[in-house]
C-alpha cells in the first residue's frame, strides 16, 4: 500500500513540480515513513502517523505551489 500511494503521489509531484520537486518529496516520503516508527515509540502510533502525514502534506503543498 505504501508503494502504491508513493507511486501515485510521485506521478503527481512530477507532473506539478518536475524532477527535482518529485525527487525531494519522494525522499521526504521515505524518510517520513522511516521516521514514523521511532516516533511512534515515543508518542504513540496514531499521533506519529498524523504527524508525519501532516509534515508531508505541508511539504507537498509548499513545493507544488512554488512550482505552479
Amino acid at each position: 500500500m505504501l508503494a502504491a500511494a508513493g507511486a501515485v503521489a510521485g506521478r503527481e509531484w512530477y507532473r506539478v513540480a518536475g524532477v527535482k520537486g518529485a525527487a525531494g518529496l519522494g525522499a521526504g516520503y521515505v524518510a517520513a515513513f522511516a521516521g514514523s516508527h521511532p516516533l511512534a515509540k515515543k508518542i504513540g502510533a496514531w499521533p506519529a502517523v498524523f504527524s508525519v502525514a501532516g509534515v508531508m502534506a505541508g511539504a507537498s503543498y509548499v513545493v507544488s505551489r512554488k512550482a505552479a
